[in-house]
């Protein structure tokens, strides 16, 4: 039997594969996750949820699939509060680290 190599994760995907800015690429899947949520919690259409988010249905369709290029982490806020979602940002030292890190909480 060949053995196989297993490597631990780091516990953000896009870094293990090599995404540049791996962090935002994380933010932004675990928002557009949200959205994606809130769009069926309202059993609406792409189409309808195009209108209230003010894009067109391709983008609506990209957005929950998770083809997110497009969208910046500013226009995903704006995209969760027209679907009634309250943002909270909280800014703190990251003590012990030169850098610090970005992560999403859903409450």
């Amino acid at each position: 039997m060949a053995r196989k190599s297993v490597t631990k994760s780091s516990g953000n995907l896009f870094a293990d594969i090599g995404v540049n800015n791996p962090e935002e690429a994380l933010v932004k899947a675990k928002l557009a996750h949200v959205i994606a949520r809130a769009i069926e919690a309202r059993g609406v259409t792409q189409l309808e949820a195009a209108g209230l988010l003010g894009i067109d249905q391709p983008k609506v369709s990209n957005l929950v699939r998770g083809k997110l290029s497009g969208f910046s982490i500013d226009r995903l806020f704006r995209f969760l509060t027209l679907l009634g979602s309250d943002i909270e940002i909280v800014v703190k030292d990251s003590p012990g680290s030169k850098a610090g890190h970005m992560k999403v909480a859903v409450a």
